[in-house]
């Protein structure tokens, strides 16, 4: 197998040639087929998360078909089926969380291109119990990035509760996808993006967002709820006069630079600050098995997989709109 590997934070990737692995009892191989590039992914090779596996092979939005199926597998899984794997890749199912239906929360949980490695590899390794079906009809490309700015974006939709006018900070891909959940509910968007973004905000327009600007003004109207996919901490006071009394604003990243002191006067009158945190297998379920109803368009840039580097900067500096893919040789 080839892979491109993180030896140490805060360096490049390298694209490295490793022997084969076979899958243990209850796991899976996946030869893959594509796997998107996130924003976690940065935080990790960036070294913002902390105590990552290393040497990593980095990446949690792979798809492929299963190649190798290890003992005491028991999902229903065969060879040659096509799956995701996620960035939750194990629960403890014994802790207060996992026994409550949090594993989200998950006191010894693992997580795919973090603390196990990932899918920017030509395979992967997967706890099968942790691996989703993915609906017929899209390509491999397509699919990589429902698997983490899908599925986290859909858990901070569904936090945003029964709100109709919500904004979205931040107008990548989990923005670019929740829009058209949105609008597909019923509900009008309104996107801001860094301050003369203008690629980006006619980008949300084109996603059917009904006003798009910078994210230091404000709204055409108050917003019921804000999500802020953008891991800037100075989105939050922005977004708090962004929301109506009792609005509620929600915090999508895994990460989040300082968030600056504010005026009580911006939090006062019930307004509510939550974050979400990673994902549980039904947040999976619920999702990937109504994307087809929603005819969700993923918008991606592709790169070779041993362009890894490449992808990760210009997601940094946000030069493309969407999601990056990476696609193995």
């Amino acid at each position: 197998m080839r892979a491109m590997v993180l030896t140490s934070p805060q360096t490049a990737l390298e694209w490295m040639e490793l022997p084969d692995r076979s899958p243990g009892a209850g796991e899976i191989r996946v030869k893959v087929r594509a796997c998107g590039v996130c924003r976690t992914d940065l935080h990790v090779i960036d070294g913002e998360l902390a105590h990552p596996k290393l040497p990593l092979i980095p990446g949690h939005e792979a798809v492929g078909r299963i190649d190798a199926i290890g003992a005491n597998v028991a999902s229903g899984l065969k060879i040659g089926d096509r799956v995701g794997i996620p960035w939750l890749a194990h629960t403890c199912g014994v802790c207060s969380y996992c026994i409550h239906g949090h594993e989200n929360l998950c006191d010894d949980p693992q997580f795919t291109g973090y603390t196990r490695d990932g899918g920017f590899a030509t395979s992967v390794i997967a706890n099968a119990r942790f691996a989703f079906p993915l609906p017929d009809g899209y390509t491999d490309e397509a699919l990589a990035p429902l698997l983490c700015a899908g599925l986290i974006g859909w858990r901070a939709l569904v936090r945003a509760g029964s709100a109709r006018y919500i904004g979205l900070y931040g107008f990548g891909a989990a923005a670019h996808l929740m829009a058209q959940v949105a609008q597909w509910q019923g509900r009008t968007i309104y996107a801001f993006t860094r301050p003369g973004d203008n690629s980006s905000q006619a980008f949300a327009r084109s996603m059917g967002a009904a006003w798009a600007g910078d994210s230091t003004q404000l709204p055409p109207r108050a917003l019921d709820a804000a999500i802020i996919f953008a891991p800037d901490g100075a989105l939050i006071p922005q977004a708090l006069r962004a929301v109506r009394k009792g609005g509620r604003v929600v915090c999508a990243g895994i990460h989040m630079s300082t968030i600056p002191s504010f005026s009580y006067d911006l939090l006062w009158e019930e307004r509510e600050i939550v974050s979400v945190a990673n994902l549980t297998r039904q947040d999976g379920i619920d999702f990937l098995s109504s994307v087809p109803h929603w005819h969700i368009s993923t918008h991606t840039t592709p790169y070779p997989m041993q362009r890894a580097n490449e992808a990760l900067g210009d997601l940094r500096a946000g030069r493309f709109d969407g999601a990056a893919v990476l696609i193995p040789p």
